[in-house]
């Protein structure tokens, strides 16, 4: 076990030991905003699987910025959730040092704390929550650079995410199906900018469009754009679950289209 309770390791489960994750996990979202954590079309093991990857990944965000309050004695750590309760007061994860026998980690969980709660007593100061961009135009689509989509790769490499209608067919004709609804989302996002939800993506900030493959009111999939500062590059794209829960890692998405 390390030592070192400022050692911040990039994976939640090799930072702090959490027992019987699911009933924590219930906790916090009772104790937040009421918000639908579950996703719709894929079968997880996991219960509320959003907010399950949402803890995950604001961990590995918060272990890169260093943004781990540690209180003066060595015994507790804390860090911002991004969340709020519904009377809008920010939520906390509060940790103490882990004296279980043969322990792996430094900190074992404590509880899901609100920000006037006595347990965060122990610090002098509160850290911030993860913060993921600089710039905030990488947050809207800039509908004056060019759009270059793969729509070979996206076809061939992701195949098994389209619906089971479409995945029989051959790939020249859903190819041709691809490029209609790419079309379509690049004129909806001039319509109305918050078509382009953004992501986290391995340090970067991506977009996404919907792909309405045979209704236009309904996205069947969602289009992933990298940003290359002169134009967007399109060679993959999402279920909407795995789109919802890459971009509520942000913020909560806007639903005009995104809805899992």
């Amino acid at each position: 076990m390390s030592q070192d309770p400022y050692y911040l390791p990039q994976s939640f489960y090799d930072f702090a030991f959490m027992p019987r994750f699911d009933d924590n996990i219930e906790h916090l979202a009772e104790l937040a905003e009421p918000e639908d954590w579950d996703y719709k079309n894929t079968p997880s093991d996991k219960l509320k699987p959003i907010l399950h990857n949402f803890i995950k990944y604001t961990y590995k965000r918060i272990a890169e910025e260093k943004k781990v309050a540690v209180s003066a004695n060595e015994q507790y750590a804390c860090w911002n959730t991004g969340l709020i309760t519904p009377n809008q007061e920010p939520i906390y994860i509060l940790f103490e040092k882990n004296r279980l026998d043969n322990a792996t980690t430094y900190w074992h969980f404590s509880k899901f704390v609100r920000r006037g709660e006595w347990g965060l007593n122990n610090f002098s100061s509160l850290p911030e929550m993860a913060h993921y961009f600089e710039d905030p135009s990488c947050l809207v689509y800039n509908t004056r650079r060019e759009l270059r989509a793969n729509i070979e790769h996206i076809v061939e490499d992701n195949k098994n995410r389209f619906p089971s209608s479409f995945q029989g067919m051959p790939n020249y004709g859903l190819q041709n199906n691809i490029k209609g609804a790419v079309d379509s989302a690049i004129e909806r996002v001039k319509r109305n900018y918050k078509t382009a939800i953004p992501q986290y993506y391995e340090g970067n900030i991506q977009l996404l469009l919907p792909l309405c493959l045979t209704d236009p009111t309904k996205a069947d999939l969602a289009l992933v754009l990298e940003n290359f500062n002169d134009f967007y590059r399109a060679s993959t794209c999402l279920t909407l679950d795995m789109a919802y829960n890459n971009a509520r890692q942000i913020t909560r998405p806007d639903r005009e289209w995104l809805k899992p």
